[in-house]
């Protein structure tokens, strides 16, 4: 099993996810392909993604049963505690911050 999540895509990316992936929600893609099926998909999402940003999760043997990897600017990002991996917030630098 595979889910992409797509935020501020182009329409060709959305379009070009679509003939490999069921869309459930506008930007969320799911599939079950193999682990070269998922990593050519990704190249796409990469080639495609402009300014938007994205994240792709599969399931896996780690610990949590799932893992995943991101692309693009977002507030949530992926770091690595001891070998687990889960989400740091980034709060938004404010103007008062600068």
């Amino acid at each position: 099993m595979l889910v992409i999540v797509l935020e501020n895509a182009p329409p060709r990316l959305r379009g070009r996810l679509a003939v490999w992936l069921l869309e459930v929600r506008a930007g969320v893609y799911v599939g079950n392909y193999s682990k070269r099926v998922r990593e050519h998909i990704w190249m796409q999402v990469k080639a495609g993604i402009e300014e938007g940003n994205a994240v792709l999760m599969w399931r896996s043997t780690a610990e949590a049963g799932f893992e995943f990897t991101t692309l693009g600017s977002n507030r949530r990002m992926p770091a690595d505690f001891d070998g687990v991996q889960l989400v740091s917030f980034h709060p938004e630098l404010g103007a008062d911050a600068l």
